[in-house]
């Protein structure tokens, strides 16, 4: 819970700077959720990258698996040899796909704790503050598990204003400010839902939340194809967008909208990652890269002047008549040495008549 709250902390400046340009809640969520998707987006872009090219090599992993079975040692060489032929680097995928997590659950933090996350204001205070609250009967039920306390302070400000001994005049001033942005399109976003009746118009928060919810695992299931669809990939179609409207109408509204807002981009971002992200876009991208390199590299081998090739051209021709030269010399010393090898052995005849 640190580490989110660490991350809600950081991404609660940015929240805060939306809402005092704004001066509404429900833009500043809508801003701040879509420029940290922006943000992010190179992320699965990479992440896109590494799971096409492990995709791409599936088959040949497939048959070093049958070639080594029963070499588990040679199997991991050979396929540490074929990443690196390949400019693969598996940990890179586990990587981009763990890093985005701690980051919405941060902006999720900033939302539902906006005194500690977004106000910034000293942890010991906002603590005394939830504690008097928690002992409020009305407050304390709508607070549910502690989670949403914070909320309740900037819902029921004007009744605990003149309670909230804790806080210095500058929060005060601070929560004040904060509390009057909270009506966004005619909703309540510190209210919840499972509290407001049934004709209230909170109630569009989850509708709205089941619906994309399930819109998106739709395609996006669909978009993965029946060969890579598993019994828990359709499990979770129908049970993500359950959880997602479930906690929508137990959750504050802003909340709510966070999520809607959230599943709206993360739509758009698979949207885009498909028309130009997807692995046969990548594979054309790839070759054709290597292509230009390969012409780049050709257009940089300069044509020789004149001078520089009658000079290889003279060395060439050169060749054949040191070869000559050679040859007729190493003949030569070798006529000496049978001659002289002759003249000895005449000699020696000679001397034994």
């Amino acid at each position: 819970m640190a580490i989110f709250n660490f991350f809600g902390s950081l991404l609660g400046y940015l929240l805060w700077a939306l809402y005092t340009v704004f001066r509404n809640y429900g833009v500043a969520i809508i801003l701040f959720t879509v420029i940290l998707k922006v943000v992010m987006f190179p992320l699965s872009v990479k992440q896109q990258k590494s799971m096409s090219a492990q995709t791409k090599l599936a088959d040949k992993q497939k048959e070093l698996q049958k070639r080594y079975a029963n070499n588990q040692q040679k199997y991991n060489d050979e396929l540490m040899k074929l990443y690196e032929k390949e400019g693969v680097n598996p940990g890179s995928g586990c990587l981009t796909t763990l890093l985005p997590f701690p980051i919405m659950l941060g902006i999720f933090y900033s939302v539902i704790m906006p005194l500690s996350n977004t106000l910034h204001i000293a942890g010991e205070t906002v603590a005394k503050a939830t504690d008097y609250i928690s002992r409020i009967p009305g407050v304390a039920s709508a607070s549910g598990l502690g989670l949403y306390q914070e909320l309740q302070i900037i819902k029921h400000f004007d009744v605990l204003k003149p309670n909230l001994t804790m806080f210095s005049a500058a929060d005060i001033d601070k929560i004040e400010f904060f509390s009057k942005g909270f009506r966004f399109l005619g909703l309540d976003l510190l209210a919840s839902p499972q509290g407001s009746g049934f004709l209230t118009f909170l109630w569009i928060i989850p509708i709205l939340s089941l619906v994309f919810s399930f819109g998106t695992q739709f395609y996006t299931t669909k978009a993965m194809g029946s060969s890579t669809q598993t019994g828990c990939t359709k499990v979770m179609m129908y049970v993500f967008p359950l959880i997602s409207v479930y906690w929508a109408f137990i959750m504050p509204a802003a909340v709510g909208m966070y999520n809607i807002v959230s599943i709206l981009t993360s739509f758009l971002q698979t949207l885009v990652m498909n028309k130009y992200f997807s692995a046969e876009q990548l594979a054309v991208r790839k070759e054709a890269s290597r292509a230009l390199a390969l012409e780049l590299a050709e257009g940089n081998v300069r044509p020789l002047t004149a001078a520089q090739q009658k000079k290889i051209a003279d060395k060439l021709a050169a060749v054949p008549q040191q070869k000559q030269v050679k040859e007729t010399a190493k003949q030569k010393t070798k006529k000496k040495k049978s001659a002289s090898v002759s003249g000895d052995t005449a000699s020696y005849m000679g001397s034994k008549k």
